[in-house]
């Protein structure tokens, strides 16, 4: 016989519902394979369910777990992969839920991917918040830096992604 779930737990639940896809890119985006993806999955919701009852509602409930699965993925990197390049394995790759498509549109998100996994962990939270179509306004506040820096930034991590790419063909 099974209990009934705790307000606390059904909210939790709720809220990964209506987030999976977003907790899963981030996470995606600092993963090494699948095993790591799983590992750093499972530390962003360990985080949310210590952190839940401390939401405050001050920032949208969006901002506030794009800024703990943020926060969680970089200070989890620093700590377990010093000796990595940081970059994804593809072929043992998650897919992001969701992202169902045909073969070219995901080769590309895949390409995409990859690339962005050779970027530095910030490099990496700025470029995911802009394809994830958020303001620079919206990037400053999550970030912490200025306005100003966000749009200086994104416009040299696109244009190293645009050179990488045409390194690589």
């Amino acid at each position: 016989m099974s209990q009934p779930q705790s307000d606390r737990e059904q909210r939790f639940l709720a809220v990964i519902g209506e987030n999976r896809r977003m907790l899963c890119k981030i996470c995606y985006m600092y993963a090494a394979d699948g095993e790591h993806f799983n590992d750093l999955y499972q530390e962003v919701l360990a985080n949310l369910w210590q952190g839940l009852d401390t939401y405050r509602s001050e920032a949208s409930m969006g901002t506030w777990l794009y800024r703990l699965a943020l926060n969680t993925c970089v200070t989890y990197h620093r700590r377990n992969i010093r000796h990595s390049d940081g970059r994804v394995a593809l072929d043992d790759a998650v897919h992001i839920e969701g992202d169902a498509g045909d073969d070219t549109h995901m080769r590309q998100l895949h390409t995409l991917y990859r690339l962005i996994s050779g970027l530095s962990p910030l490099d990496k939270a700025l470029i995911l918040m802009w394809l994830d179509e958020k303001s620079y306004d919206e990037i400053a506040d999550l970030s912490g830096l200025s306005r100003g820096n966000i749009a200086t930034r994104l416009r040299r991590i696109k244009q190293k992604l645009v050179d990488r790419n045409s390194e690589e063909l």
